[in-house]
């Protein structure tokens, strides 16, 4: 296992630009091996080095390279766009008890001019959602206070994501934490400039802003572990 990553090589970069010129099946496929050898296989060894520091502040998160890690193929069947392949690279950190990589989660991807960070909660389902608005309806506070960090404004900003204009049905209109309860997504989220990615920098980037977040998704993802624990405690049985 790897400790130190020295960064994608400034080829890596020059790829996913020719790419997006270029998203077309008769221009990628003559070109696959390179893209393995200076996107896919660089990407496995960064989330190694990455999964180190999660298990140092998030040991929860700690994901297996392969299954962090998005395909560069576009699911066409639905989109306009056919263009057959996604120009950014990225990859995901559920919690290791979630299903379908639902819950909070941490996240990156990066394209030739930028890598953006990202924690949270972007788009759940209906049930999952309400489990969300439940946990914030009685524990509002506990956020607040994580979201008052000054490092994490510092470094992040405030919390993102879209609301309603109204409150959900079934929630009191005049409850203290109506902004937060009309949320339908709850999520903070960096843009870094694109030389970190050419640099030893990435991993140790990466690492203190999902530490920073770290918080934030550990208090929204009590919705879901508190939603499990009798089936967890009935598979300990056997």
């Amino acid at each position: 296992m790897k400790s130190t990553f020295p960064g994608f090589s400034p080829q890596a970069l020059t790829f996913l630009r020719n790419l997006k010129r270029n998203n077309r099946r008769d221009w990628f496929q003559p070109r696959k091996e390179q893209y393995e050898a200076l996107i896919k296989l660089p990407l496995l060894e960064l989330i190694e080095c990455l999964n180190q520091e999660f298990a140092r502040f998030a040991p929860d998160y700690v994901t297996p390279p392969q299954k962090a890690t998005y395909r560069i193929y576009r699911d066409t069947r639905f989109s306009k766009d056919k263009s057959p392949y996604k120009t950014h690279i990225s990859a995901i950190f559920p919690r290791y008890t979630a299903v379908k990589r639902e819950g909070a989660v941490f996240y990156f991807h990066f394209t030739e001019k930028e890598l953006l960070i990202f924690a949270g909660v972007y788009m759940p389902e209906p049930e999952e959602l309400l489990a969300y608005r439940n946990l914030l309806q009685e524990r509002h506070a506990e956020l607040e206070e994580i979201l008052r960090d000054k490092k994490l404004r510092r470094t992040v900003g405030q919390l993102q994501g879209e609301r309603l204009t109204r409150m959900p049905k079934g929630f009191p209109p005049d409850h203290p934490a109506e902004s937060l309860l009309r949320g339908k997504q709850w999520y903070l989220e960096n843009t870094v400039d694109a030389g970190v990615l050419t640099s030893a920098r990435l991993v140790p980037e990466l690492a203190k802003h999902f530490e920073i977040m770290a918080p934030l998704v550990e208090f929204l993802n009590q919705a879901l572990v508190q939603k499990r624990k009798p089936q967890n405690m009935m598979f300990a049985a056997f």
